[in-house]
């Protein structure tokens, strides 16, 4: 089990991926909770476009080990340590065999999970019992589906990676949590050309994140009405789910 969160008053969060989308919603959330927040994006005008009050503004990049561990350095100086990091960044192109881009896919793969790894590596020393950290993944990680074949295999690792990690941290009282949304209304999800099921805006996604947390559950899914059917669809053997997915999917 990982630590429940349930007060969330002076919590000192470090939300990497945090100008937009579900990051920024979260962030605002927290923030209204009474949590420090710390945020890191590419862009710092962004970030202060936010106008969260008290935040500290990290700019870097999250594949760049190096601004990563500088972020850090910056953080620990201002707060003396972590409570909570959280792994927001992403990256979406639709993608089939048709149109596959090595160079594209590598790139959506490397902010979805090398990324990722990354802020763990610059972080793990600093996580404490009580706290943890979080990857913000996919459902579309749990099996192939059509178009994501640059998404759904970064975010399949993260989930494994934070699996991984889970193991080894939760002994230690340090929680490790993966995030596995369907469908958010984001600047990414605007580039898919077809009807998204169970639809969720990023406030939505932030408040089932929130709630997720008081579980002390390693995994937080949302909307359940969709994320229960992809759990059902994951667990049928390759004979059936490959037909009824290419039913479903129109493909």
């Amino acid at each position: 089990m990982n630590p429940k969160i349930v007060d969330w008053s002076g919590k000192r969060v470090w939300l990497v991926g945090a100008s937009s989308g579900i990051g920024a919603a979260l962030a605002g959330e927290l923030a209204r909770r009474g949590a420090r927040v710390a945020l890191s994006a590419r862009s710092v005008d962004r970030l202060r476009a936010l106008a969260i009050q008290g935040a500290l503004l990290l700019p870097c990049d999250a594949t760049d080990t190096t601004g990563l561990a500088g972020a850090r350095a910056s953080l620990l100086a201002a707060w003396g340590g972590v409570d909570l990091v959280i792994y927001l960044a992403g990256d979406y192109v639709p993608m089939r065999a048709a149109d596959f881009d090595l160079v594209v896919a590598e790139k959506v793969v490397t902010v979805n999970f090398n990324a990722a790894m990354r802020l763990a590596a610059t972080v793990l020393p600093d996580l404490r019992a009580g706290g943890g950290i979080a990857f913000v993944a996919s459902v579309a990680g749990y099996r192939g589906l059509p178009r994501a074949l640059a998404y759904g295999p970064g975010k399949a690792a993260l989930i494994h990676f934070a699996e991984c990690l889970h193991l080894d941290l939760a002994p230690q009282g340090i929680g490790v949590w993966v995030v596995n949304p369907g469908f958010v209304a984001t600047q990414l999800t605007a580039r898919n050309d077809f009807a998204m099921p169970a639809l969720l805006t990023p406030g939505e996604a932030a408040l089932a994140t929130v709630a997720g947390m008081k579980t002390g559950k390693f995994e937080i899914h949302y909307p359940q009405r969709f994320t229960r059917v992809m759990k059902l669809l994951a667990l049928l053997p390759y004979g059936l789910y490959f037909p009824l997915v290419r039913r479903l999917t129109g493909n």
